[in-house]
């Protein structure tokens, strides 16, 4: 197949998270048909219900400093499915993943011949054993593989790492991972694995302790950033500046906007220590990171920020940001979903920070249509827009040039945004 082919059959196999089948039966033995290349690889392993991407790319970003050659696995894409696995913090080409996904299909087509799979490995697994043929044959340094759902029967679980990280566990995706913090939190505690130690993020009570048994049970050793102190921090609204005292005195400047990436920053800081990374090249690695589509500048005068604040505690991080740094300036919100997420619950925290809600709906069939939002939300000056390039209109046609725009919800919503606004 060339590059649309692929990704087309991809797209075809449904949508990752709707389609989820989780489990590792799949994956297993198609990776043993690959002749297992995740085995051949080191890899940090990263679950989290916000800020693992974040995280993930800015370990990645500090191990590529100190000269490892490494690979990134993360989910979902902006544009182009080719972000989701990067060799030295670029997206490998069109060319190279249809070969990879030809390798795949092919592996996963005779399977199915001789009845070892019932189905084709659905979206992300597929894309997973992708990445896996790709950094064995790249013959990376370091693999920084962040966990699509979950984490215990996520497709990413069949890897043997030398570090699990846990970044801040919240409420998503409850429907597969369950209803309350602490099944969440075991979900997410199941990428831990014996001999293998572990980096936690500050977790909300519930959460902690769920993941605290869990190493006990495996006996690995846990460095928990709530050891290490945050002091002399400084915040804009690009970035945070600090210093994290703990075992070592790091200097931390992460480019990354918002007071939530302050923990995000200390948590890659730890699990960089612990990959045996030199204070000069965390610092200076971590302030070289780049993470799109998250509190993200895309346009000037007026101001147009994204944002994929999907959940909600990716909500109350956007809050909070508006709430430090654009309670004296008029917020204009433009704000679409998809049908599964938590709408009452993000439109209550963010609505009434706004001057104006034009709600509207990605170009994805799962999408919320905006009348929809607009039985479950209220606000004084609500409005409803079929499309982004229509909600753009609107809004710019009474914006001053000292309004922000922000852009929010479904990181769908948000690769639209780039698209159109980005060039």
């Amino acid at each position: 197949m060339n590059y649309p082919d692929s990704v087309r059959f991809l797209y075809a196999l449904g949508n990752e998270i709707k389609t989820a089948k989780l489990g590792l039966e799949r994956i297993t033995r198609l990776l043993e048909a690959l002749d297992n290349p995740h085995l051949k690889t080191p890899f940090v392993h990263v679950a989290g219900t916000n800020g693992k991407g974040s995280t993930c790319a800015m370990i990645e970003a500090a191990l590529r400093h100190s000269g490892r050659r490494t690979g990134l696995f993360t989910s979902p894409h902006l544009a182009e499915p080719t972000e989701r696995i990067r060799i030295n913090g670029v997206p490998v080409s069109a060319e190279r993943f249809t070969a990879a996904f030809d390798r795949v299909h092919a592996a996963v087509e005779d399977l199915i011949s001789v009845n070892e799979i019932e189905m084709h490995t659905t979206y992300f697994e597929t894309v997973t054993a992708m990445a896996m043929l790709i950094f064995s044959e790249e013959a990376v340094d370091i693999v920084v593989l962040e966990v699509g759902l979950g984490g215990r029967l996520d497709a990413t679980n069949v890897v043997l790492p030398e570090l699990c990280v846990i970044t801040p566990v919240d409420f998503d995706h409850e429907s597969f991972l369950g209803r309350s913090l602490q099944e969440i939190a075991g979900e997410k505690a199941g990428i831990l694995k014996a001999g293998v130690p572990a980096v936690f993020s500050r977790q909300r009570l519930e959460a902690a302790a769920v993941l605290d048994l869990r190493a006990a049970q495996l006996s690995i050793p846990v460095a928990r950033t709530m050891g290490w102190e945050i002091v002399e921090l400084e915040l804009n609204e690009r970035g945070s500046r600090f210093r994290l005292s703990g075992g070592r005195d790091l200097r931390i400047t992460c480019p990354l906007a918002g007071e939530h990436q302050v923990e995000n920053a200390a948590t890659a800081a730890v699990a960089l220590t612990r990959l045996g990374v030199s204070d000069r090249d965390i610092e200076q690695g971590i302030a070289l990171a780049h993470w799109p589509g998250r509190l993200e500048r895309v346009s000037g005068r007026p101001e147009i920020m994204v944002d994929g604040a999907h959940n909600p505690a990716g909500a109350r991080a956007l809050a909070a940001y508006l709430d430090r740094f654009y309670k004296s300036r008029r917020v204009r919100l433009i704000y679409g979903a998809m049908r599964d997420k938590a709408i009452d619950e993000i439109a209550g925290i963010l609505f009434p920070l706004a001057a104006q809600v034009i709600v509207t709906a990605p170009q994805q069939a799962r999408a919320l249509a905006p009348e929809a939002i607009l039985e479950i939300a209220d606000h004084a000056d609500l409005r409803v827009a079929p499309d982004l390039s229509q909600a753009l209109a609107m809004v710019r046609a009474d914006a001053t040039p000292e309004d922000a725009i922000f852009i929010t919800g479904s990181l769908f919503l948000v690769a639209e945004a780039r698209a159109l606004l980005l060039v």
